[in-house]
């Protein structure tokens, strides 16, 4: 199965929400480093291979339609030159608001620390943290890099190609860049820096062992798609 649509933002880059709308839109299953998480002994190291230049993005998306998140999104040039046909949705928002996010969720030492030198880290410094030339406490570099970071895939692909989007502009001008028909529900809205957190300190961290691991992301996944639509 190839992927239909790639959405390219980073983490912490309405990433969820266009997890749920591309789902609901009928591109689903949609790809995210959650799904990473619910499936981690079969996803992590092909992810892992990935970051050492030997990808298999055949295997990787094998039953999903789209992706979005991390770490889909590290690889967002990859990934439209490999599936030519794929459209491409990019979410963006203040770079300090995004700076802010990512150091209190997906980037804390609260989500690492538990992490530490099991192969999930392994993966997430391939596939994240590898791809920043510089410090990722040092706001100013980070801001700086995401600006630039997001006029590459702008300047890179043809407009037609590219939807510029942010989930306040609702269900039209994605479904008209989809060609698909507006839902009959609200657009998804999803705010998981708080659950993250919690969801984090309860279990003392991001588990480790991969069974946990594997239900942790599938409970979180469901957690959020409830709230998302409720």
């Amino acid at each position: 199965m190839a992927l239909e649509v790639i959405a390219a933002g980073l983490g912490r880059n309405a990433t969820f929400s266009m997890k749920f709308a591309l789902e609901r839109l009928g591109f689903g299953p949609c790809h995210h480093m959650s799904e990473v998480f619910a499936d981690g002994r079969r996803q992590v190291p092909p992810w892992i291979e990935a970051s050492r230049g030997n990808p298999d993005w055949d295997a990787i998306f094998a039953n999903f339609r789209s992706s979005s998140d991390y770490p889909s999104a590290s690889y967002w040039r990859e990934l439209a030159e490999y599936y030519p046909d794929a459209k491409v949705v990019l979410t963006t928002r203040d770079p300090d608001s995004w700076f802010d996010s990512v150091n209190e969720t997906i980037f804390s030492p609260r989500m690492m620390d538990s992490l530490k030198g099991s192969p999930v880290e392994a993966m997430m410094n391939g596939v994240i943290f590898d791809h920043f030339d510089g410090d990722i406490t040092d706001r100013a570099f980070m801001t700086d890099w995401y600006v630039k970071r997001n006029r590459q895939v702008v300047d890179t692909l043809p407009p037609e190609r590219l939807l510029q989007f942010h989930p306040k502009m609702g269900w039209q001008p994605l479904c008209d860049f989809l060609g698909v028909e507006v839902p009959d529900v609200p657009f998804p809205r999803v705010n998981s820096r708080d659950e993250l957190g919690a969801a984090s300190d309860e279990m003392g961290g991001i588990p480790a062992d991969p069974d946990e691991a594997e239900r942790f992301g599938r409970e979180y996944i469901q957690q959020l798609r409830a709230k998302a639509f409720g």
